[in-house]
């Protein structure tokens, strides 16, 4: 399988029909083996319905279905895990997303790249509810985990099997997939893509999601710099309030002895308990949290790095290695 097309949809009964026939016939135009794979994340509506009269009439379409709403990032998962195909394309089910993109972005990654994502330069949404919020989003998101992007909640993108499979989303990371692909070492790149206005459905998305995204940004910025050493975190803090309670503690001591003080009263008294009972905790907790990096590293045969190629390792043994002749040797 070549190529793989991911499509969470919730609720889109009037649009999985007019995006199948146009994933199809960009695909089909391409002259690459292809399969789409739509995950319905539980549609209350006749989404159902019609993505099994598509499974039933081409067998290029697969479906995954819900239990119940598990939200885009647990369908975006499932799919990733779920797709066949060398390369793997996301998009929305919306029909804002242009699947005429698809062929100039395959192009793009095989230039060398592992994940191309998609700029909506001229998106067509709501200015105040929808382009304003994700501005804001984006400046802070690109400012704090130094990764440079115009639009990081542009769900159509293609990427490589390899890095799609050591993917790990959880809450609203869907969006964050740039960022956690570039974090395990991928070539991503950022190409301008078209954007619609939605024809159909309702839009899933408010300014109230934003808040979400802020608090999983902080997740992101932990995963990307401590993930893998806790304790370079919760240890310097509990190192600044050990500093905080001995320059306190001696700030104490001297006044009692020069200025005979009252110790008991001494608010600084109080800030050198309080320095040292946080200090210690904090390092209790990088502790823990060192403890249970190495648990999950462990327990699932994970790695902290990731290897881009190896070289001589399918190659059978020789039976005389050649010798090797000395650079003095001439």
């Amino acid at each position: 399988m070549d190529v793989s097309v991911v499509v969470p949809v919730y609720n889109e009964c009037d649009n999985v029909a007019p995006l199948y026939w146009q994933l199809t016939q960009t695909l089909a135009s391409t002259g690459k083996s292809y399969e789409i794979l739509f995950v319905d994340d539980g549609s209350s509506d006749d989404t159902g319905h019609r993505l099994r009269m598509l499974a039933g009439r081409d067998e290029h379409v697969r479906v995954v279905f819900f239990r119940r709403n598990f939200g885009q990032t647990a369908a975006m998962q499932a799919g990733l895990q779920m797709a066949r195909g060398d390369a793997i394309v996301t998009i929305d089910g919306d029909l804002q997303n242009e699947p005429g993109d698809i062929p100039m972005m395959l192009e793009k990654l095989e230039e060398g790249y592992d994940l191309v994502h998609g700029w909506r330069k001229d998106r067509q949404d709501a200015w105040l509810s929808r382009k304003l919020p994700s501005k804001i989003a984006n400046r802070i998101i690109s400012r704090t985990t130094g990764f440079p992007i115009h639009d990081l909640g542009c769900t159509l993108k293609v990427m490589r099997r390899e890095i799609a499979q050591e993917l790990e989303l959880f809450g609203e990371m869907h969006r964050f997939i740039p960022i956690l692909a570039h974090q395990r070492g991928a070539k991503c790149v950022e190409v301008v893509t078209r954007h619609h206005p939605r024809r159909a459905g309702e839009t899933k998305y408010g300014i109230g999601r934003t808040f979400r995204v802020i608090l999983d940004l902080l997740t992101v910025k932990f995963l990307l710099n401590y993930l893998v050493s806790p304790m370079k975190l919760f240890g310097a803090i509990g190192m600044w309030c050990g500093v905080i309670a001995g320059l306190s503690g001696i700030a104490t001591v001297l006044m009692k002895l020069i200025g005979n003080a009252d110790m008991t009263g001494n608010p600084l008294l109080l800030l050198t308990v309080l320095s040292t009972m946080v200090g210690l905790q904090f390092i209790s907790l990088g502790l823990l949290g060192e403890m249970n990096s190495r648990t999950y590293f462990g327990s699932q045969s994970k790695q902290h790095y990731a290897v881009r190629e190896k070289l001589n390792f399918d190659a059978p043994p020789e039976t005389e290695a050649p010798a090797l002749k000395s650079p003095m040797a001439a």
